[in-house]
């Protein structure tokens, strides 16, 4: 920044999600990554009620998620003494203040600079469907990631795989109906997708990620109770055809010339890659880089791209694909507009080996958002009269 100042950066984690324990864990690995000699980090916590909780400039990285939890009896512990804590602002006075560029967080000195961007770490639900990126875009601020769009399309399967389409990816295939419909015309629905996917099939809410409310089905028993759980967590249901494959990962940088890191393989702990094989046992494999032949590998960098840039993706996102183990046919499955950054995660650890370490990895992502918001800022609203 200008006059050697760091970069401020403000984190928002938690969220009222289903991922909201995943978005803690991301965060505490995000902020023990950061170069602190670059960068001031200001804490945002959104409880999983939904309020907003602001917490004091970082100058060193916490040591552990209940430092995270501002206020937050759950967090199971107490503030640092000396470590101020308070309730952010109600929502109307934050976005006018955003608006402004004077979000800030008072350090010892009266430094009340604004925050130079945002950096959302929010999985699932109210963090990566475009709900608080709408919420920058009208503040005006800078923010890490996927835009609007983007965001809202890559946690819709259902809108992603239709965008994939247009765009000449091959999937699997797959059926998608809402709560009203499963309602009014369950047997019909159940009868198409015995009748187009077969068993096993996989069942999804349409909207979410981390695996949460997912399930095989192998029968029509099973399926209807895969359905149920599904519509506990979203209002429109995507039930997928089942392929014995590898899962392949890769991970996509960039704004208007995204790059494509060196696939990896997920080898599960369990019978399919679901949220406890993701972020609890710890016992599933991944294999970086995956040993597949070269000509796959540049295959899947170049789907991974054209996925990216179907959904007009920034910043970044992690693409994953089926290799069907039969013949060696490439299936694309989803992409992801904000992946986990945990100590398990694979998007940083396939951008390590590809040579771009943690670090240099937010580095970069704060580096796109601002190239990102100067390219927008160039862009006239008004239709070129003033007020």
């Amino acid at each position: 920044m200008a006059n050697g100042q760091k970069v401020r950066v403000g984190l928002v984690y938690g969220g009222r999600s289903g991922e909201h324990e995943v978005s803690l864990q991301t965060a505490l690995a995000v902020l023990k990554a950061f170069d602190y000699d670059k960068y001031e980090l200001i804490p945002f916590y959104i409880t999983k009620s939904g309020q907003w909780r602001s917490g004091p400039l970082l100058e060193a990285p916490p040591a552990a998620v209940a430092e995270l939890q501002f206020g937050d009896s759950a967090a199971g512990g107490t503030r640092d003494a000396g470590r101020t804590e308070r309730q952010a602002p109600a929502l109307l006075p934050l976005l006018q203040g955003m608006s402004e560029r004077m979000l800030a967080a008072s350090d010892d000195a009266g430094d009340d600079r604004p925050i130079d961007v945002m950096f959302p770490l929010l999985h699932g639900t109210f963090g990566e469907d475009g709900t608080i990126q709408g919420l920058f875009e009208m503040a005006g601020l800078p923010y890490v990631g996927a835009g609007v769009l983007a965001s809202a399309v890559g946690m819709d399967k259902a809108t992603m795989k239709t965008m994939f389409a247009q765009a000449g990816l091959p999937q699997v295939g797959y059926r998608f109906f809402t709560r009203y419909q499963w309602t009014k015309e369950r047997e019909a629905l159940l009868d198409g997708i015995e009748t187009a996917l077969g068993y096993p099939c996989f069942v999804k809410p349409a909207n979410l990620g981390s695996s949460v409310g997912v399930s095989k089905a192998r029968t029509r028993q099973e399926l209807t109770a895969a359905v149920e759980t599904a519509l506990r967590y979203d209002r429109k249901v995507i039930v997928e055809e089942f392929v014995d494959a590898r899962e392949i990962e890769v991970s996509v940088l960039g704004n208007d010339e995204p790059q494509a890191s060196v696939p990896g393989e997920i080898r599960s702990s369990n019978e399919f890659y679901d949220y406890k094989a993701k972020y609890t046992d710890g016992k599933s494999v991944m294999v970086i880089p995956a040993e597949i032949p070269p000509e796959k590998t540049e295959a899947i960098r170049e789907m991974a791209v054209r996925a990216f840039r179907s959904i007009d993706g920034s910043g970044l996102c992690r693409a994953d694909f089926f290799l069907r183990k039969s013949d060696g046919e490439l299936f694309i499955n989803e992409v992801n507009t904000l992946p986990g950054f945990t100590p398990y995660s694979m998007y940083p650890l396939m951008w390590q080996e590809s040579g771009l370490p943690y670090r240099a990895l937010l580095d970069k992502l704060i580096e796109l958002a601002l190239e990102r918001y100067r390219e927008k800022e160039a862009i006239d609203y008004g239709g070129g009269e003033a007020d």
